[in-house]
């Protein structure tokens, strides 16, 4: 009997799974034909059906990762710096799915930096990632929220700190729990907070 399209689509699901799966448990030098079929169940020559070679899977793998990383849930707590605070948030390992994802997106860092063309694509990745944070930045300067200065310089900074707290997060997750991540990225926004806002907290905690 013929696969049907059904099939098909369903086969293309449960291989992406099986990718995720591999990725979340043994990061993305861990990411192989082999570890894929074990986790599927099934053999290396029904995979190459999908990945004919190892950059096909890889290639594979970061669209995956990007697909799963954008399909969360978002916070939205409004405009101003409530919008850039939920934006960096969003970016922090603070919870088990949060976790995953950031562990596969730094243990994807060294295939990216080996190959050009993925180096590429990851510069692009985060400059629409500092594009976005620039806008809620300029939003929240309008707003009289934060300093005045370049929004673009103020997202690259903002995006630099979340990333290096990722990092550490992830290494040292006992040290960096949620609430503490949360403290520093809150401590970190507070110094961008706009002077007169900045003394009129200071006042009202007198």
């Amino acid at each position: 009997m013929p696969r049907t399209k059904g099939d098909h689509e369903a086969r293309r699901r449960d291989v992406s799974e099986a990718v995720w799966q591999v990725m979340a448990a043994r990061g993305f030098t861990g990411l192989t034909l082999r570890a894929v079929a074990a986790e599927l169940d099934a053999t290396t020559g029904l995979l190459t059906h999908y990945f004919p070679t190892k950059r096909a899977l890889v290639e594979y793998a970061l669209d995956l990762l990007e697909q799963r990383t954008l399909s969360r849930p978002r916070r939205d707590s409004g405009r101003g710096m409530a919008a850039l605070r939920d934006a960096l948030l969003d970016m922090l390992p603070l919870t088990s799915e949060a976790t995953d994802s950031n562990r596969i997106w730094v243990s994807s860092w060294d295939a990216a930096l080996s190959d050009p063309d993925l180096s590429a694509d990851y510069g692009r990745k985060y400059a629409a990632s500092r594009d976005r944070l620039s806008e809620r930045v300029a939003a929240a300067q309008e707003l009289g929220e934060l300093r005045i200065g370049d929004p673009g310089e103020i997202a690259a900074g903002a995006q630099s700190f979340v990333l290096g707290l990722v990092v550490q997060a992830l290494f040292a997750p006992a040290a960096f729990p949620p609430q503490r991540q949360v403290q520093l990225l809150d401590d970190y926004l507070a110094a961008l907070v706009a002077p007169d806002r900045s003394d009129a907290r200071q006042s009202a905690q007198r």
